[in-house]
């Protein structure tokens, strides 16, 4: 199994630079297809503790689920949380995680951190 892990959506183009950036370097990764496979609001936590992030900066607020759940910029740590797990669209991707450390591949080199 690999140290890294990708939250990947195949059809975003950042999604697919960021796994690409990682193969080309020798890195096979976990590949979690987070649209079929939702992490749950555990999960969720783990990877904002590990990105260093809210949840306010990991969710895509331009998603029509943002709106249908109610979601709003008062809306709770808790409450975004819980939507993302309910809507894996409003994760923002794609995540890379590495042990205890993780980055958003927005841009893809972000990932090159976690490389050592």
């Amino acid at each position: 199994m690999s140290e890294f892990t990708i939250y990947h959506n195949p059809r975003c183009s950042k999604s697919r630079a960021t796994l690409a950036l990682l193969q080309e370097r020798g890195i096979q990764p976990t590949i979690v297809l987070y649209l079929e496979t939702s992490p749950d609001a555990a999960e969720i936590s783990s990877l904002l503790d590990k990105l260093g992030m809210s949840a306010e900066q990991l969710v895509r607020r331009g998603e029509e689920a943002y709106k249908t759940a109610g979601l709003d910029k008062s809306s709770t740590e808790d409450e975004l949380i819980a939507a993302m797990a309910a809507h894996p669209k409003l994760i923002e991707r794609p995540v890379v995680v590495c042990g205890e450390r993780a980055v958003l591949g927005r841009p893809p080199e972000n990932v090159l951190g976690l490389i050592d």
